[in-house]
């Protein structure tokens, strides 16, 4: 059985930073991050490709986020810094099922409960 853990979440004022992980018992070379607000679609945030260490994010995280993978602990993470209010949602982490690592959330097989992270004006 697979298993994602994310942890690392929170409520933190706007500015702050935060790191997630997620410990996976199981992932393909392509791993990404999602959130989901409630009352909105899940979207992709961030996503890394093992095989190159080629990485995607979204525009409204590009340049504060960063993803990366311990691929000897199989761990994911993701550094969050000059965080917004609009960044509050829950954050899962994710598997891709294989071919183009993206941040569509239909290219991903296996998921996480999910860690909330809360950012307050």
């Amino acid at each position: 059985q697979v298993q994602l853990v994310e942890s690392g979440g929170g409520s933190v004022q706007a500015g702050g930073s935060l790191r997630l992980s997620c410990a996976a018992s199981y992932s393909t070379y392509c791993m990404g991050w999602f959130r989901q607000a409630p009352g909105e679609e899940r979207e992709g945030v961030a996503s890394i490709d093992s095989s190159d260490g080629s990485t995607k994010y979204a525009d409204s995280v590009n340049g504060r986020f960063t993803i990366s993978k311990d691929n000897a602990k199989n761990t994911l993470y993701l550094q969050m810094n000059s965080l917004k209010p609009e960044d509050t949602a829950m954050y899962y982490c994710a598997t891709g099922r294989g071919g183009w690592c993206s941040l569509q959330p239909w290219r991903f097989a296996y998921w996480g409960q999910g860690t909330q992270v809360t950012v307050s004006s």
